[in-house]
Parts: C-alpha cells; structure tokens; sequence
C-alpha cells in the first residue's frame, strides 16, 4: 500500500507529509518539526509543504515570528484521503515493524491501536523482550512513527515482569490482550492458551 501511495502522489515525502498531517489534524508544526519527525530533509519538506499550501491543503500560520502549519479541515477531498490512509497504516503495511525482532531477545510483540484502526486500544502496542538495546529501539520507533505519521504509544516490559504483571492479573494487560490487536511475535509458551481461556468467560 505504501508504494502504491507514493506512486499515486509522486514521492515519498509528499505521502509521508500528507498522512502526518492527517493523523495530526488539529496540531501545528514547523518546517522543522515536519522534517523531522517524518525523517525528511528540511528541503524536501519544505518543496512538498509548499504544494500542499497551493491547493489549500495545509494553511499557514506565524506567531512570534516562526510559520506553522496546520491542516485545513476544509479541504475538499478531506474525508476521502483520512479513510485512504487509515488503510495504509495497518500492521501489514508497516515495513519497520519487522525490524522489530533486532531490538534484543524479543519474546511477544502485540499491535492495537493505530496499527489496527482501533482507536479504543490502550497502546499501539506491546513488547515483551529481554537485553534491549535502547538505540535499536528509538531507531526502531523513529522509522514506524515515521513511517505511520504519528507517535506510537507501546509499552515495554522484561519476561521477569510480563510474568510477574500477569500472575497478577494486571488490569492494562489483560484489557489489551482481550480485546482486538494483531500478534507479531509471540514465543511465550502457553500464552495463547491464556487469551483463549479469558475469552471464554
């Protein structure tokens, strides 16, 4: 879906540019802050950001002296671009989170949220891994933010205390893995056997 988004507005930049605004429909940036969180030259997002000015997509704003830019909701084609999108972020589409397995000795990793479309998710996501190697996972969680136009909201935890949090049936966790998400990764055994025996109650 990602390819075919860029096929269809002609660079990659403009595709990333377009859905982070989408997603963040109500906040205002800088060029700066658009650069980087969607991990673009500032050149190039200032060349897509002034395009989208053109045609009425993003409006400007200057307060003490710095230009922000915000999405106009009046935007013809407004509704129509959210909901194509929205499908572009699903879990399959996602390239980065196959990187996720790198981080460290990755025992589960669980996707709700923005992954799925499903905004009553608690996360965006949860992992379960052992020996973490910080650096990989900020790149990791960088590239997908990127990637997906908003930040991920994930929890992290060791196998010592995803044990210890489920013995004690944890309310958070067991809201997140009785309701709607996609699994990843999952090498903890009798895990699946868990959900299962909670969804029948």
């Amino acid at each position: 879906m990602s390819e075919i988004l860029d096929s269809l507005f002609g660079s990659k930049s403009k595709t990333r540019i377009l859905r982070f605004f989408l997603l963040n429909s109500e906040k205002e940036f800088t060029v700066a802050e658009i650069a980087l969180k969607n991990m673009l030259s500032t050149p190039s997002a200032r060349k897509e950001i002034n395009e989208l000015k053109k045609i009425k997509f993003l409006s400007e704003k200057t307060k003490k002296g710095s230009k922000y830019y915000v999405l106009d909701p009046q935007f013809h084609f407004y509704q129509e671009l959210k909901n194509l999108f929205a499908k572009s972020t699903s879990s399959p589409q996602c390239k980065s989170l196959a990187r996720l397995k790198n981080i460290g000795d990755v025992k589960l990793a669980l996707v709700s949220g923005i992954f799925i479309n499903h905004p009553k998710s608690k996360a965006d996501m949860v992992l379960v891994a052992n020996n973490v190697s910080r650096s990989k996972l900020k790149s990791v969680m960088n590239s997908l933010e990127a990637e997906i136009g908003k930040e991920v909201s994930f929890v992290l935890m060791n196998s010592e205390e995803f044990k210890y949090r489920l013995d004690m049936l944890d309310r958070f966790l067991l809201d997140f893995v009785e309701d709607t998400h996609v699994e990843l990764i999952d090498k903890i055994p009798g895990f699946k056997r868990f959900i299962l025996g909670r969804k029948k109650y």
